[in-house]
């Protein structure tokens, strides 16, 4: 590698570098220069997790990391750096929630049942929970819990912002045998769940570049028309996320079907002209394939 004067060799079945053609700092190794570039570049990763004890975990594995190698090897890494930065927005500050990370954290460890105090943001009040905790999930700068919830008989999404109180109980649990969290996150647009429905929106040629280039979810098809326009289709779980993803893209998106969906951005955009004025203006609807 340029700059980096270093070979490995094996001795005694171990992978041994060197630097400068001497065996002076011989240093078992078990992973490559690339690897080790990774680890020390997910520094910039840890903001989202500062207050918590992953934060503190993977800071201490990161300072042992750096800890073992050599200033050659540290300054080189260094500048290497500065090519490249990692941002992580939004995020929560998680520090006055750390003591409900680690226990529930703790609890599904353990495979221990908790008892908590939930503020449900949709119905603007707190309730008791008992859930079995089955993963703690960290998606778009929020921590969830993924569990099975004993008030709805089903697993359900929670966020651990809003446990106002937590217990952890006696009682021990077992994952459902037929839980895949994969499978059960898969129809979901981000973290809502709901009943599957097949979506249909038009995006204009000019946000059509931006909409193929991602991967927004794992059903997706994308359709495209003659006009550089192009069709973006998709069974999702509920309504809810994509509208406002719909929304976020402006007079450039349309939704095609399904008709409810067109009905609740109708009743948000007149919510939205009436607050900033003016009268609406006539649908257009494109002409698709």
């Amino acid at each position: 590698m340029p700059g980096f004067p270093i070979y490995t060799e094996k001795v005694e079945g171990k992978n041994l570098w060197s630097l400068l053609d001497t065996l002076k700092h011989h240093i078992p190794i078990p992973f490559n220069l690339t690897e080790l570039m990774a680890l020390y570049f997910s520094t910039d990763m840890l903001k989202a997790f500062k207050g918590t004890a992953f934060h503190d975990s993977l800071d201490s594995l990161s300072q042992k990391i750096k800890a073992t190698l050599p200033p050659e090897s540290m300054k080189y890494l260094k500048s290497v750096q500065q090519t490249l930065q990692v941002g992580i927005k939004p995020y929560k500050d998680y520090a006055r929630f750390k003591e409900i990370i680690n226990r529930v954290n703790e609890a599904a460890l353990q495979k221990k049942s908790i008892e908590m105090v939930y503020y449900t943001m949709s119905r603007k009040k707190e309730g008791k929970r008992k859930a079995d905790p089955y993963r703690i999930w960290f998606f778009n700068g929020t921590f969830y819990l993924i569990g099975y919830c004993h008030l709805r008989n089903e697993v359900r999404v929670f966020a651990l912002d809003r446990i106002k109180m937590l217990h952890q109980t006696k009682e021990s649990f077992e994952v459902a045998e037929d839980f895949d969290f994969e499978e059960f996150m898969r129809p979901s647009f981000g973290v809502y769940q709901g009943k599957p429905v097949k979506v249909r929106i038009w995006f204009s040629p000019e946000a059509a570049g931006y909409i193929k280039e991602k991967i927004w979810h794992d059903t997706q098809e994308i359709v495209p028309q003659k006009d550089g326009s192009i069709v973006f289709e998709a069974e999702v779980a509920g309504t809810e996320e994509i509208k406002f993803w719909v929304m976020s893209w402006g007079s450039k998106a349309l939704v095609l079907e399904p008709e409810s969906l067109r009905e609740e951005i109708r009743a948000e955009t007149e919510a939205l002209l009436g607050k900033y004025g003016g009268g609406l203006v006539p649908e257009e609807k494109p002409s698709v394939a």
